[in-house]
């Protein structure tokens, strides 16, 4: 049992309605901090009013960038209670960013306290509208006040939460994607399998790129050979080609998500063949062009799945399922939703209650 040190926040913000919510931009009125230093390990667990951090200028996250996250949802159901969805998945996935970025293996007994806590003590900013949910940011920073490239000796795991609306709330409309050519997200052997920062920031001329060009989001391709598929934005991404379906293998420069392993699993109950593998741009506009590209669609924590309608390279552009979601991914899209919102039935597991 972890003992958190609870300081209640003495004014209290208003909520926002449910119709008005913006991903990302109502926080709560609390936030989780706990404390790391080398020889003493973790400690001084604590909720405190949600407001400006006091990190030193010199602090290692804002000058070498070592810092990870991770993102999840808490749900209300229709008779009040509150879950969440694989949690232990994140916090495991979190360690393993911290491995690679050099940063505190954190316990997962504490890191699930500072979840679980602050979600219980701001339970009213759960909304109950259909669809939404309060998004949950868990994340960890280097705050050595020196300048100079080596791993911290002191850093914080820090838990923030927001409530956030419908990510569809006029339906699932299928995104147009181009196929991004110049820019790499990650390579193997760098940081492509870790939550970090640092990636996304990569990931932004490429996306400002193709938004002016009236597309949604990149497919990014390998950084070694720039042929072979990886991600679709900032979500993993999955094509149904001849009936089966295929999806880019973790290779070391793709990110392990949550939603990805959940829906290899309910196509695999399902009687689908999944095959995690290298799959080549011109693999995928061939399969366009033949009819065998049926449907295509990213995941992702924010969205769950998002059907993917057009592929655009360098001029050529192919239509995939007519624009219109397919029925696979609206069937992955009601599943999910299902079983985090408490609607279906959790076969593997996936639901914590609270």
């Amino acid at each position: 049992m972890v003992d958190i040190k609870i300081t209640r926040a003495s004014v209290l913000k208003e909520k926002p309605a449910s119709s008005t919510l913006v991903f990302g931009k109502s926080m709560t009125d609390h936030m989780f901090i706990a404390d790391y230093d080398e020889g003493q390990g973790w400690h001084d667990p604590r909720i405190v009013p949600y407001g400006p951090l006091q990190i030193d200028p010199a602090a290692k996250v804002l000058h070498y960038a070592e810092e990870i996250f991770e993102g999840l949802k808490a749900y209300r159901t229709a008779d009040g209670t509150i879950q969440l969805f694989r949690p232990l998945d994140n916090i495991a996935r979190m360690n393993k960013s911290a491995e690679r970025l050099c940063l505190p293996q954190i316990p997962e007994e504490l890191a699930l306290a500072g979840i679980t806590e602050l979600v219980k003590l701001e339970r009213d900013w759960v909304p109950h509208e259909e669809g939404t949910s309060l998004y949950i940011r868990p994340f960890m920073i280097g705050t050595d006040p020196a300048l100079g490239v080596h791993s911290s000796h002191h850093v914080q795991y820090i838990v923030i939460v927001c409530p956030v609306g419908a990510y569809y709330p006029e339906g699932l409309a299928p995104v147009k994607i181009y196929v991004e050519s110049e820019d790499v997200r990650a390579v193997k052997g760098g940081t492509g399998m870790a939550k970090t920062g640092g990636n996304y920031a990569a990931s932004l001329r490429a996306g400002d790129r193709a938004e002016k060009q009236g597309y949604s989001q990149v497919l990014w391709l390998d950084g070694v050979h720039r042929k072979y598929i990886e991600e679709v934005g900032a979500m993993n991404v999955m094509f149904k080609v001849n009936g089966k379906i295929l999806t880019p293998d973790l290779n070391g420069s793709v990110l392990d998500g949550i939603t990805r392993r959940s829906c290899i699993q309910l196509l695999k109950d399902w009687g689908y063949e999944v095959e995690e593998r290298r799959i080549s741009y011109e693999e995928l506009f061939q399969a366009a062009e033949d009819g065998t590209l049926e449907e295509a669609w990213g995941t992702g924590t924010a969205a769950v799945v998002s059907p993917i309608g057009e592929l655009a390279m360098e001029g050529k552009k192919v239509t995939i399922s007519g624009n219109q979601i397919g029925e696979l991914t609206q069937k992955l899209y009601d599943n999910l939703t299902g079983i985090q919102w408490g609607r279906l039935a959790d076969p593997h597991n996936w639901i914590m209650k609270l």
